[in-house]
């Protein structure tokens, strides 16, 4: 059987971890911008530590990236000479609202996405969009303190509506908000949520999460309205929990943590609020305000596909303490004692993407899109500047044969693959270079030196290669 004649292959990337130009025609700053390299990392992703301006004691990947920005048509090019049946990038917010809450829209920043776009086209490429990839104007943290605020809902509509005019004929698959339960773990990074000493942080938390799931049935209601065609997604951060042990205490924390994952995308999918998430703020004393006709809202307009990122599965227990931890995307769970790890310490497990596929699709039922899989790996270019990534060959082959074995053993409704940095960026997670996923390399370290030169890697020719054969030979030769 394998997968559909029209399965969407490609690659994937975010604005702030490859675009660049910050600071160029017009463009304001943003949350993602502010993120430094080092031991700060954290303390600010998870807005512990206020960090709204630049200092000279960090260093700002974000500001370069790898500098697409000035790049677009050279790596456009090569995503089509891979193959691309899609491409997966999102939109940077303060470049077509500067400040978030003007009236009226950059034209320069509207006119490059509409560039990138119709250079796409012209190789036959979709562009499959994510209007915020953790994105959040700084005007809009510092004065209305982002999320937490119900304000956000009016610039969030008002940015749908621009693009989704805009770019009507030119883009048909949209996703709402990346990975949208990040916003539990990262929140400054995921939502620009910055928290101040003594304010409850669950609820603020949960009260942003209302506005981001009514903002993402509003940006489903206006896309129908603007274009039939159009179709929307949600975007999760996923990967299932094992129990570590048969012990049925851990059978329920691994059940648990399940369930909280899949609290944004019950509302998205299935329109409601899942019971036990409201038993447990009522049990927690966390009062979500909601203004009338937000349930109705969830309710009428759910997604009309899932979207998810996968690299690792989990592990959960009754008892954590004295467990080794493993590391993840944020996430860090349970080491599980069966998988290897990844350099960076996340573990690997292909069947687990099979066990995840099946696990969301026998829950929704909605047609499926995984959106971001890969290795982060250190490359190292030969004396003549060959990089033989067969690990990263490896990983992927692997990976694709089990989200194979997902459509034809068990019939789960796949749209597309897209692997994340299809082209080397800037890690989300860590503000390094050197952790590399792409098909092509580019000449930059940790540092931000280097030329910006593309090249191709071995598993870019392997890509080409499953792309054209529509995942029927994933041999490496």
């Amino acid at each position: 059987m394998g997968f559909r004649e029209d399965f969407l292959w490609g690659g994937a990337t975010a604005a702030n971890q490859c675009e660049g130009g910050y600071d160029q025609d017009g463009r304001g700053l943003a949350n993602v911008d502010l993120m430094p390299q080092g031991e700060d990392r954290m303390a600010i992703m998870t807005g512990q530590k206020k960090h709204w301006a630049f200092d000279d004691d960090h260093f700002y990947p974000a500001k370069v990236g790898i500098d697409m920005y000035h790049h677009y048509k050279e790596d456009i090019a090569l995503f089509a000479e891979m193959g691309f049946k899609t491409y997966r990038l999102s939109l940077a917010w303060s470049r077509i609202f500067p400040k978030g809450d003007e009236l009226e829209p950059n034209e320069a920043g509207l006119l490059f996405y509409e560039n990138i776009f119709k250079e796409c086209q012209k190789y036959g490429i979709e562009p499959l969009v994510t209007i915020t990839h953790f994105d959040v104007p700084m005007h809009l943290v510092e004065t209305y303190g982002s999320w937490r605020n119900r304000d956000m809902l009016v610039f969030y509509e008002r940015l749908c509506r621009v693009v989704f005019n805009r770019y009507k004929g030119l883009v048909k698959y949209w996703l709402t908000f990346n990975e949208i339960n990040m916003l539990l773990h990262a929140p400054f990074m995921a939502a620009g949520i910055c928290f101040e000493p003594g304010e409850n942080q669950e609820q603020i938390k949960y009260q942003a999460a209302h506005h981001e799931l009514v903002a993402s049935a509003l940006a489903t209601k206006i896309a129908h309205e603007v274009d039939p065609n159009n179709q929307v997604g949600c975007m999760l951060a996923a990967g299932s929990y094992y129990p570590l042990t048969p012990n049925p205490k851990d059978v329920w924390a691994a059940y648990e943590e399940n369930k909280q994952n899949y609290f944004f995308i019950d509302v998205q999918a299935r329109g409601s609020y899942p019971a036990a998430a409201v038993i447990d703020w009522e049990e927690k004393g966390i009062d979500v305000k909601m203004e009338p006709g937000d349930l109705e809202l969830l309710k009428t307009y759910t997604v009309d596909f899932i979207s998810f990122s996968y690299y690792s599965s989990r592990v959960a227990a009754s008892q954590e303490e004295g467990s080794p931890k493993a590391e993840g995307n944020i996430f860090a769970s349970i080491k599980n004692p069966y998988l290897e790890e990844s350099e960076w310490g996340w573990q690997i497990d292909p069947l687990g993407l099979r066990i995840t596929l099946n696990e969301i699709y026998d829950r929704y039922q909605k047609p499926l899109f995984i959106v971001e899989n890969g290795l982060g790996a250190v490359d190292v270019p030969s004396e003549v500047g060959e990089i033989q990534d067969d690990y990263r060959i490896d990983y992927l082959s692997q990976h694709i044969q089990a989200m194979k074995d997902a459509v034809e053993k068990d019939g789960v409704d796949l749209l597309g693959y897209t692997t994340w940095g299809c082209i080397d960026l800037v890690s989300a997670s860590t503000g390094e270079m050197k952790k590399r996923y792409g098909f092509i390399y580019v000449d930059l370290d940790n540092q931000g030196e280097g030329s910006l030169k593309r090249s191709k890697k071995k598993s870019f020719d392997w890509y080409k290669q499953v792309i054209a054969t529509n995942g029927e030979d994933l041999s490496s030769k």
